[in-house]
């Protein structure tokens, strides 16, 4: 078995590059990095039979079962073998003038993925020891496998380790039987609570090291998935969670399924490390299967296992969404990639609308970090969505950064570059050009809380749940309806829950026993907190650096209690979202009111977003203190309330006075005059 390849290599002692045609057999190839390697007579360079040659790092495939073949060898471009080569294991080297070449910095992280066998070594061997936790290796790479290793750091005297396991849930649809199964899950092996993310997913908390093959298999076995929900590839494909039956909800629906299964990895090593290798996979539509292994364009790592994320993956972590027009209820723009059905007068699908470069995470006083909208690439007929998407994902995995993790999502490379030259880049893989996008209506937030017609002849029921905290009493009353009726349910992303598929006759008897539980009806539910949101935060994210889930209850009552004392109704809001650090997860960034936690009991205050999602908020004021939150927003509410334009909204009023005018009407607050 021959290997032929185009290696291009820096020599320490000669001040120019070599290009030569390699040909070995993967025995020889084993030994590549520690030969000494001789030129025949007749090339242009010799090297002496004591001459070490370094050759520089190349950011291509390397696995325990294949060979290091370098950039081209990921496109599949054929290289002939040397005609003057003498021997499968003979170098000819040609000399041509260029400048020394370094290795390219990479971050520890990218160092780990390649030399973890496609995500597998060293946590294989961790989770079966005795230890309560995993290595530094295996942290980052049981990411890949939908988990996160946490401690509750409220304790003291040493670290309790626990295992978050988050699952993947396209469209946020939930199954029945998974349902059960994950409220089952909570009880035995977490801490009795279920969690609603704002990605459409669940989370399972405080599962211990030595359950976690039980719980990762229970879940797959019961129509559900944890791979992807974390790590640096595509995350949990977002879509809007109302059942209607509808073309447009459909076919965003199904086009996020077919997104999400495109971008899902396929080398096994999910399956081989929680099931023994058993396969639980449903068969995938067609056009997924070939477009995913379509390398007309170069997109493909060739006899990958991972044909589309070769051994490093992405940079970083990447999100879709997939939606409709008018409905924002995915916070379409926060997104790496934003895709929005287009439909004919008809109301037939044509195509869609893409939208690039969105993400929310930043780090507090480095300004080089920041959050950002995406922004309109073009539009795409239908059946090019897979391939347009394939495309932005392989711009991304070859050009993003790799060397601080701070600054490799795609944002950043699309601030660097800009949109043109992003779309010409794109267009290359893509093989077409994008046509000019597509004019859409105006964008407006859906909760889908309440009762709502399917289409069908039934209905669905979106439900309220506080910070996406499923326990007590809501916990085991959901469990009886969801299991008595037989629904499956959908999860919103704004960490609520859709009842699907109810009958007419069932919606009295259901209403009631869930009010009895506290999950009413939205005309019950403050306006506040049907469209606020908050990450968990303490006590078990390490990254929190404040309370987020745990404070934002008494935040509200406070904000409800200034309302009042202004003179603002109870039915006007303020889409507030809290966050226990900077990276952004319950999306603080587009809120019109954003806490962001930047220090012990202290915020960042974010103004400016809108009521629909699509504006950004600015940091307006620094390390304001959890007790002092008063002294800030009082004035604000009072001069909405009585200086404020027709259905102005808190972010817009907040724009136009600008933040100057804001700062000198709190300084200058005298009370709410009686």
């Amino acid at each position: 078995f021959l290997t032929h390849a185009l290696i291009r290599f820096f020599s320490p002692t000669q001040s120019h590059s070599l290009s030569f045609s390699l040909s070995l057999s993967l025995s020889e190839a084993s030994e590549m990095s520690s030969s000494t390697f001789r030129a025949p007579a007749g090339a242009a360079t010799v090297f002496s039979a004591d001459q070490k040659i370094r050759i520089g790092r190349l950011d291509a495939l390397r696995s325990s079962h294949s060979v290091f073949l370098g950039r081209y060898g990921r496109r599949g471009v054929s290289v002939p073998p040397s005609a003057s080569s003498s021997s499968s294991s003979s170098i000819q080297a040609v000399s041509t003038p260029a400048k020394p070449e370094t290795a390219t910095k990479r971050s520890k992280v990218e160092i780990i993925k390649e030399k973890s066998n496609f995500i597998r070594y060293p946590l294989n061997e961790e989770l079966l020891t005795e230890a309560p936790n995993v290595n530094e290796s295996a942290v980052q790479l049981i990411k890949f496998h939908g988990s996160y290793q946490q401690y509750n750091r409220e304790e003291r005297g040493g670290r309790s380790y626990s295992f978050m396991l988050r699952t993947k849930n396209p469209s946020g649809k939930v199954p029945n039987q998974l349902y059960l199964t994950m409220d089952d899950l909570a009880d035995e092996f977490g801490i009795g609570t279920l969690r609603l993310t704002t990605r459409q997913t669940f989370q399972l908390h405080g599962v211990l090291k030595q359950n976690l093959k039980t719980v990762m298999s229970s879940i797959i076995k019961n129509m559900g998935s944890t791979l992807g929900a974390c790590g640096d590839l595509n995350r949990n494909v977002l879509a809007p969670a109302a059942p209607y039956v509808k073309k447009d909800y459909l076919f965003a629906q199904e086009t996020a399924d077919n997104i999400a299964a495109l971008l899902s990895p396929q080398s096994g090593f999910y399956y081989d490390m929680w099931v023994d290798g058993e396969q639980f996979m449903t068969a995938e539509p067609p056009e997924v299967v070939k477009a995913r292994n379509d390398n007309s364009h170069g997109t493909n790592f060739v006899d990958s296992p991972e044909p589309i994320y070769g051994t490093q993956f992405l940079p970083r972590k990447f999100k879709v969404a997939v939606t409709v027009p008018t409905d924002n209820s995915v916070d379409l723009l926060t997104n790496d990639i934003g895709v929005v059905v287009v439909s004919d007068e008809n109301g037939e699908p044509q195509g869609f609308n893409i939208y690039v470069g969105g993400g929310m995470g930043r780090t507090h006083r480095m300004e080089s970090t920041f959050a950002r909208l995406a922004e309109p690439i073009g539009y795409v007929p239908k059946e090019d969505i897979l391939y347009a998407v394939k495309a932005i994902v392989v711009t991304q995995r070859e050009h993003g950064r790799r060397d601080d993790r701070k600054y490799s999502r795609m944002k950043y490379l699309l601030s660097s570059w800009g949109i043109e030259k992003f779309r010409d880049v794109v267009e290359q893989y893509y093989g077409k050009k994008f046509e000019p996008s597509r004019d859409l209506p105006e964008w407006e937030f859906k909760s889908y809380l309440g009762w709502h017609e399917q289409g069908d002849g039934a209905w669905f029921c979106g439900l309220h749940v506080d910070s996406g905290r499923v326990g007590g009493i809501m916990k085991k009353t959901l469990r009886e309806v969801i299991e008595k009726y037989k629904i499956d349910v959908r999860i919103t992303p704004n960490q609520n829950i859709v009842l699907c598929d109810i009958k007419t006759e069932w919606k009295r008897p259901i209403t009631t026993v869930l009010a009895q539980a506290g999950l009413l009806q939205p005309e019950f539910v403050d306006p506040l907190n049907q469209t606020a949101m908050a990450c968990p935060a303490f006590p078990l994210c390490p990254l929190a650096i404040t309370e987020a889930e745990r404070g934002i209850p008494s935040i509200l009552k406070r904000v409800r209690a200034m309302f009042e004392k202004v003179g603002l109704e109870y039915d006007e809001s303020v889409v507030i979202r809290v966050t226990g650090c900077p990276n952004g997860c319950a999306r603080p960034y587009m809120a019109e009111l954003g806490l962001v936690g930047d220090g012990p009991n202290s915020y960042q205050v974010w103004l400016g977003g809108t009521p629909n999602q699509m504006a950004i908020a600015r940091s307006f004021m620094d390390k304001v203190k959890v007790h002092d939150l008063e002294k800030v927003f009082e004035p604000l509410f009072y001069h909405w309330k009585h200086e404020r334009q027709t259905k102005e909204s808190f972010g817009e009023f907040t724009t136009r006075m600008g933040f100057e005018k804001l700062k000198e009407l709190i300084d200058t607050y005298k009370g709410v005059s009686q």
